[in-house]
């Protein structure tokens, strides 16, 4: 059996402002309809032995996650919540955890969730033979083939071929890994792809959840303490398994690489060559995104006259650029972002000031997304706030009060049942209702179809913090 260990954590900030920490790369469509963390479980399709995914994420994510797995038809064996980023070391030793409650010794297929393989069947034949390897006690990483001298990863050099020993047919190489290197210049980096012993380290693993957890204790005791007690004192709670964080938030941060595989005497490497790509800058979604013929990735809507060489994404309005080369142009609804290709990794110094300044364009869009659906803030001042809101069918906001702002709805589509403090109420398309400062109120749509309806704040203070919930379907507590 192999269990699929997807790594959906992160906040992706290299590719701000498109992605941002409440809505981070995984949860985005960059390459097709679909997001990336929904391709990454998409191409597992048609793997023998595989078992619906476990996937670990950030609790702030949680709503998102579920929706996006829903929309796609999967019900993972458990969406676990991190109540703090610990690295992919503690997140694969709460996983391998897990899945040796719901299986015996069943094999871990960690991946990833913002990475793009455009060979589903270069990535199967690889699994496979992983699965041979990690059966016999073995740790396997996948380590792609360069296709250049990239300096932007780390390397994995190959050592002895293991394939005579399994009895594999030598289409892809099992090796035993002989060492880590960091990232290297570029001098070192074309020595390391004409020798074609070194690949790039992917972040993709396979082993037994026993074998990992046995690595992680020798390396690691106090970190696999601590995730046993997380997760022996962790929750369910809806659609999810809650971590206990006290423990959980005492775990060293660390990676999988640092704490095992750069010390284990049991590594094997797999290459793997299927048009792989982490896409961790603009710069990667332009070389690996389909050109004109003046080599310009577009995405929306966008008018250009002698451009090269760029990428221009376009969210809400029209870009209309003139006489650029090697450049990357990102419009969203409320921010643009503008850099030379070579430039773009130093997008993070832009959101580390973002956040030194307290400003929300680091946090989320200005569409924010709810377990209920969403609101978009249309327009904003010192005293008052307008909003358009969407609750799916069925679905209900909490009951709840705000103590510093009044409420104006007015319905533009769908059918709303309102309560305002004692009274219950049905607006229809074009009916609106005032919920003084202090008012006890809830919206649900009852009907078939999503319900719109805009809404108008005004008062001293417009934060979303102030939200007194008395009653939640979603179990939130803030």
């Amino acid at each position: 059996m192999i269990i699929p260990l997807v790594l959906a954590g992160g906040s992706g900030t290299r590719l701000w402002p498109l992605s941002r920490e409440l809505l981070p790369k995984q949860l985005l469509n960059l390459t097709d309809d679909h997001t990336m963390l929904q391709n990454t479980i998409l191409r597992l399709d048609g793997l023998d032995s595989i078992s619906a995914p476990l996937v670990i994420c950030n609790q702030d994510h949680r709503f998102m996650v579920a929706e996006q797995l829903r929309a796609i038809g999967i019900k993972p064996l458990s969406i676990i919540l991190e109540p703090v980023g610990r690295n992919t070391a503690p997140a694969i030793a709460v996983g391998a955890i897990k899945a040796l409650e719901l299986f015996s010794d069943p094999v871990l297929l960690v991946l990833p969730a913002d990475h793009v393989i455009n060979s589903v069947e270069a990535f199967h034949a690889a699994a496979e033979l992983g699965f041979r390897y990690a059966e016999l006690l073995n740790l396997i990483t996948f380590g792609i083939v360069p296709d250049g001298p990239e300096t932007g990863y780390g390397y994995i050099k190959k050592g002895r071929d293991l394939n005579s020993e399994t009895g594999a047919d030598g289409k892809n190489r099992a090796s035993i890994i002989e060492r880590f290197v960091e990232k290297p210049d570029h001098d070192t980096a074309v020595g390391y792809v004409e020798s074609k012993e070194y690949f790039w380290n992917s972040g993709m693993f396979m082993f037994k959840a026993s074998q990992i957890l046995k690595e992680l204790e020798i390396h690691e005791p106090d970190m696999v303490r601590l995730c046993r007690e997380s997760v022996s004192r962790g929750e369910e709670d809806l659609d999810f398994f809650r971590l206990e964080s006290s423990s959980f938030e005492k775990s060293r941060s660390e990676s999988i690489d640092y704490a095992v595989m750069e010390k284990t005497d049991k590594g094997v490497i797999i290459p793997l060559n299927a048009g792989w790509n982490d896409l961790g800058s603009w710069d990667a979604l332009w070389q690996t995104g389909q050109k004109d013929e003046n080599h310009n990735v577009v995405r929306g809507d966008v008018l250009l006259s002698d451009v090269k060489n760029s990428y221009l994404y376009a969210q809400s309005r029209l870009i209309a650029a003139v006489g650029l080369e090697d450049h990357v142009v990102v419009e969203t609804k409320d921010a643009v972002f503008v850099a030379p290709r070579d430039q773009v990794q130093n997008v993070k110094k832009l959101v580390a000031q973002l956040k030194k300044g307290g400003r929300g364009e680091a946090l989320f869009h200005s569409k924010v997304f709810r377990p209920w659906g969403s609101y978009e803030t249309i327009d904003i001042e010192t005293r008052f706030q307008v909003k358009r809101i969407t609750v799916k069918p069925g679905a209900k906001l909490s009951l709840q009060r705000h103590f510093h702002r009044a409420e104006h709805w007015t319905v533009v589509s769908g059918t709303a049942v309102v309560t305002r403090g004692d009274e219950e109420i049905m607006l229809t398309e074009n009916e609106s209702t005032y919920i003084p400062l202090g008012t006890l109120h809830r919206i649900v749509n009852p009907g078939k179809i999503p319900l719109e309806l805009i809404e108008v704040q005004s008062g001293s203070y417009l934060g979303e913090d102030d939200i007194v919930r008395f009653d939640d379907v979603y179990g939130r507590q803030k």
